[in-house]
């Protein structure tokens, strides 16, 4: 079985315990406005340019049989739309200014990959986790994924948004030891705005992993005038601790990945949003203590 993937990331410290390698699978139905990886939101492949590495060698408008580059004044234009995703520029590219993001990959291919740091797992704590754009996306490659980690005594966690079906959830909850889970915003109609999805069935399905005594981490991406309003904090904090749910990690807001944006022709909605100080996330994760949760910044 082959699935699609962006990235296989080595010695990652913020995917769950220990040394871990972790595992980007293409593909979200979330829209989420703040999207730090909008290489990970469609399933296929797609190609990017980077103008600053680009030394205007011309090898791609030479060689790219579509016609998709052309030359202009200081750089190359690059007519995303007509891209066959051949490869044939990225492999002749001598700066690395193209990329094709997005590669077909057999699951032995990927945990012959990742076994490959076993001793560090070990010495650790960590194992392999299979996140996104959301891994549970692609559930039957996912499924497999974990079956053969699982056969190689490997720690399992996913990173998800919970935006599935509970099936879903059903056919990898007993694979997976660890389950990091977004909570973005407890307001539905806000929810629908700012991911293009309720947020109702990601609530259930948290509440059917606590029912099965799941370890969950539950990560809150924090961003500032988009869903850091206090109301919202304390419901999240109202809602977790009905739950019993006590470990929490707030994940502050970057703009680094602007220039992903760029790469890929699209446009960044956040733009005049500015990154805020340690204190900033002090302040929200008091709000949160006083449920009797277990705050962390970062990770």
């Amino acid at each position: 079985m082959n699935g699609m993937i962006f990235n296989i990331q080595k010695y990652s410290i913020n995917d769950g315990p220990g040394i871990r390698t972790t595992v980007f699978l293409k593909g979200c139905p979330l829209d989420c406005i703040w999207c730090h990886n909008p290489e990970s939101q469609n399933t296929y492949k797609e190609i990017t340019y980077d103008d600053k590495k680009c030394i205007s060698c011309k090898s791609c408008v030479a060689n790219c049989k579509n016609g998709c580059f052309t030359e202009s004044q200081s750089n190359i234009r690059v007519n995303f739309e007509t891209c066959s995703m051949c490869s044939e520029c990225e492999s002749q590219c001598p700066s690395e200014a193209i990329k094709i993001l997005g590669h077909s990959k057999s699951v032995k291919e990927i945990i012959d990959e990742v076994i490959k740091d076993r001793m560090f797992y070990e010495e650790s704590g960590g194992g392999v986790t299979f996140s996104g754009g959301e891994p549970m996306m692609q559930i039957d490659f996912l499924n497999s994924l974990l079956d053969h980690a699982k056969s190689k005594g490997l720690h399992t966690a996913i990173d998800t948004s919970g935006y599935c079906s509970e099936e879903d959830i059903d056919k990898i909850i007993d694979k997976v030891d660890l389950f990091l889970y977004d909570i973005k915003h407890m307001d539905e109609e806000k929810h629908i705005k700012l991911t293009g999805h309720s947020n109702k069935q990601i609530l259930k399905n948290l509440q059917k992993l606590i029912t099965h005594s799941k370890n969950i981490w539950i990560r809150i991406p924090i961003i500032p005038t988009i869903n850091d309003e206090i109301e919202n904090i304390l419901k999240i904090g109202e809602f977790l601790n009905s739950l019993n749910q006590k470990k929490v990690f707030l994940l502050p807001y970057h703009n680094i990945s602007k220039d992903k944006y760029i790469k890929l022709s699209r446009n960044y909605a956040l733009n005049d949003i500015k990154t805020r100080s340690h204190e900033y996330y002090e302040q929200i994760a008091s709000y949160l203590k006083k449920y009797n949760l277990n705050v962390k910044i970062g990770g």
